[in-house]
Order: C-alpha cells, then structure tokens, then sequence
C-alpha cells in the first residue's frame, strides 16, 4: 500500500483502534532502535551527560517537580 492508501484506511478506523495500531507502530520502532543511527554529536553528548551522572555532578529533578514546572510554565 502506498501511504496515502494507509492514511484513507486509517481515517476509517474508531479511535480504539487507531490507537492499537500506533502502540504497534511504537513497540515496531522500539524493537528496531539499534538501526536508528546516532550522530557522532548527539553520542557525544549522552556521554559526556552520562559521565556527569555517574561522578555526580549533574542536578537531577524529580518526574513531579519537572511536571509542575512545565505545568505553570505553558498554562
């Protein structure tokens, strides 16, 4: 099927279904995630954050905190 055909058949779907389809889209890419290339950038970054987690210089906040922060921020 070519996309636009999918994205037809889509629109037909209830919205129970359409949301089965995209936790199988998700769980798809998720089991496929080594494929996903990284930039030498975006691999140097997460280590350089994952060396400041490790020797404990990186300020760390709670899911809850993080939550109201953006809370107040975009109401």
């Amino acid at each position: 099927m070519i996309t636009d055909q999918i994205k037809n058949e889509v629109e037909r779907l209830s919205l129970s279904e359409k949301l089965l389809i995209v936790e199988d889209i998700w769980d798809s890419i998720a089991a496929s995630n080594s494929q996903i290339p990284l930039h030498d950038w975006q691999k140097m970054e997460l280590d350089r954050r994952y060396k400041e987690y490790q020797e404990g210089d990186l300020q760390l906040h709670s899911w809850e905190t993080v939550h109201k922060g953006l809370r107040k921020k975009y109401k």
